[in-house]
């Protein structure tokens, strides 16, 4: 019979900074083996500690991973690919937990890295169903297809049906790609780090109304990694001083509501995965949203972070406008302080990498290190990364407790 879970703890984290594709310096296996040993730094343990590697990308050849962490070192232990569209980075995350926490290793690396295309994103393969072929086509009954790209025509579908059904404006969307523009400024790895006024985010051009230019994630280039021990091996290399707890973590895929008859603009795009996944990290955490400080939140859209503060429980359903009426998602507000990072929007969003680099951020906050980002008092963290096709990541991260 198998034992009780371990508890498990992110004691090393690292990444590159994020560009714009096509100018940084070198290709994936240097990001990797910077972000990769800038994690191992941090935890201060060298390759040869780590018994399992999960190593997430979404564009490339088959074993880019081992590849990538060559670099780093050529032990032979375990390299497994790892793709789940845009929650790559958090399902290796939740992959490396689950070696760890199910006593198969003392120590793994999560490691996400990505070398993207100009451009939106499309379909490589032509020539065989399409992994969003029930999504698109739900979509199309529920909204007539436009001549826009096609994440951003998703998303802002579901924007549309909030101002519809709720009352949301153009408005509110933008202010969230306000908030996360400025907050990038203290960022230095964001691709962005340049602050916009309200005026010129909803006058920059229109990819898919509501959703202009500046409320949409750019794709990018970078890496990141995190290392992830049990309390054993924490105890034995003397690591609480730098170790945060995975509390609560759940990883949910497409449910029947996401397609049924009673399906919505909103769910179509993970809206259930995401509050489903948070009900269960909650749960094994012992937390309600009430509790969290500080969240990194999947903005791919600035639509997807208002439905999503409903999704987590940080509004009740229709009303996550409220929150940005009051500006709670910001610093010196009355919610949560939502991607001191930047988000997506502004910090970049290589696949691969952003589920790493959000815990990147969250463990820098719960250490009190995140410098002129830092959230006053953060104690509870929450991470939510969602890639469709379809894949949400919800984790709970804590100081550990006694």
């Amino acid at each position: 019979m198998a034992g009780a879970p371990r508890r498990t703890f992110v004691v090393g984290v690292g990444m590159t900074s994020f560009s714009k594709p096509g100018t940084k310096d070198g290709d994936y296996p240097d990001w990797a083996v910077e972000a990769g040993g800038a994690a191992l730094a941090d935890a201060g343990v060298g390759y040869d500690a780590i018994e399992q590697v999960f190593a997430g990308y979404c564009f490339g050849d088959s074993t880019y991973g081992q590849r990538a962490v060559y670099g780093l070192g050529l032990t032979g232990v375990p390299v497994v690919n790892v793709n789940n569209n845009c929650a790559t980075g958090s399902s290796a995350l939740w992959l490396a937990r689950q070696a760890v926490r199910g006593g198969l290793a003392e120590c793994a690396l999560a490691i996400g890295f990505e070398k993207m295309e100009r451009g939106s994103l499309g379909m490589k393969y032509a020539d065989r169903t399409p992994a969003l072929d029930r999504h698109l086509d739900r979509m199309a009954e529920l909204r007539a297809p436009e001549a826009s790209p096609m994440a951003p025509q998703m998303f802002g579908n579901a924007g549309r049906e909030h101002m519809e059904r709720h009352g949301s404006t153009p408005e509110h969307f933008a202010w969230i790609g306000y908030k996360n523009h400025r907050h990038s400024t203290n960022n230095p790895y964001a691709q962005f780090q340049t602050a916009y006024t309200l005026e010129e985010i909803l006058d920059a051009p229109m990819i898919h109304a509501p959703l202009t230019k500046l409320q949409c994630s750019p794709t990018s280039d970078g890496a990141a990694a995190v290392v992830v021990a049990s309390e054993r091996f924490v105890d034995a290399h003397d690591l609480w001083a730098g170790a945060i707890e995975i509390a609560g973590q759940a990883l949910v895929t497409d449910l029947a509501s996401t397609f049924d008859e009673h399906a919505s603009c909103a769910t179509i795009v993970g809206f259930d995965l995401s509050r489903d996944a948070a009900r269960q990290a909650y749960e094994e955490a012992g937390i309600d949203a009430a509790a969290v400080d500080v969240c990194e939140l999947h903005d791919c859209f600035s639509a997807n972070e208002l439905l999503t503060y409903e999704a987590l429980g940080f509004a009740a359903v229709g009303e996550g406008h409220h929150l940005v009426d009051a500006e709670a998602t910001t610093y010196g507000g009355d919610g949560p302080v939502v991607n001191p990072s930047g988000g997506l929007i502004s910090k970049g969003h290589p696949l691969g990498a952003t589920g790493l680099a959000q815990c990147g951020e969250l463990t820098w906050q719960l250490r009190g290190s995140a410098g002129p980002r830092q959230v006053d008092g953060a104690r509870v963290a929450l991470q939510h990364n969602i890639g469709l096709g379809g894949a949400a990541v919800v984790t709970v991260y804590t100081p550990p407790a006694a």
